[in-house]
């Protein structure tokens, strides 16, 4: 994490992947030698199982980072309560999007950016709360829905709507981080 914000002159660019695939990389080697072999939801379990209560009460020690603030301000728990959960998002939400887009587009890339609207369409991210508020929330939520809507990478012309969506998140110095590190999930549950 320091050598990141080193290079990234203090701007956090991926501290929740950081957190949460260092999790699930201790959590299978675990399950892996006490069980002889892993699936996404037996290390989801393993994360949750070992680490979830201390995952929690952390969450409640550190109160000066965006996540904390957010938490306070919004009451939304962010990388940390999911984490501690075992990530149900990325089993429930974010694993069944990619593995139907996967399956009818042969395709990884856009397989993942399905799954990524998937995630934004359904999460409160915090990332999103912290730059834009309920609004900022509420904007990213419908703009992932219509996308989703409109068939998503499934239609004509996708890639021309998630780019014009792209530039409109900048403009409104929207990130929708959670989601993404949330991605970085899935595809890390994926492989196993």
């Amino acid at each position: 994490e320091q050598r990141m914000l080193q290079a990234t002159n203090g701007v956090n660019t991926h501290r929740g992947a950081i957190f949460n695939i260092g999790l699930l990389c201790a959590a299978a080697g675990v399950e892996s030698v006490r069980a002889g072999s892993c699936s996404a939801e037996s290390v989801c379990r393993r994360v949750a199982d070992m680490w979830g209560p201390a995952i929690a009460a952390t969450a409640k020690a550190v109160s000066d980072s965006h996540g904390a603030f957010v938490q306070r301000q919004y009451g939304s728990g962010g990388a940390r309560a999911e984490a501690a959960a075992g990530f149900p998002s990325a089993i429930s939400i974010g694993l069944p999007a990619y593995r139907a887009a996967h399956a009818q587009t042969h395709c990884p890339q856009h397989a993942a950016v399905q799954c990524f609207f998937t995630l934004m369409a359904e999460l409160e991210d915090t990332n999103l709360l912290w730059r834009g508020g309920r609004q900022g929330l509420h904007f990213a939520r419908e703009a992932a829905t219509t996308f989703l809507d409109q068939g998503g990478v499934y239609s004509h012309g996708w890639q021309i709507r998630a780019q014009a969506l792209h530039s409109e998140f900048v403009s409104r110095r929207l990130s929708p981080g959670g989601s993404a590190d949330l991605l970085g999930v899935v595809l890390f549950l994926q492989a196993l």
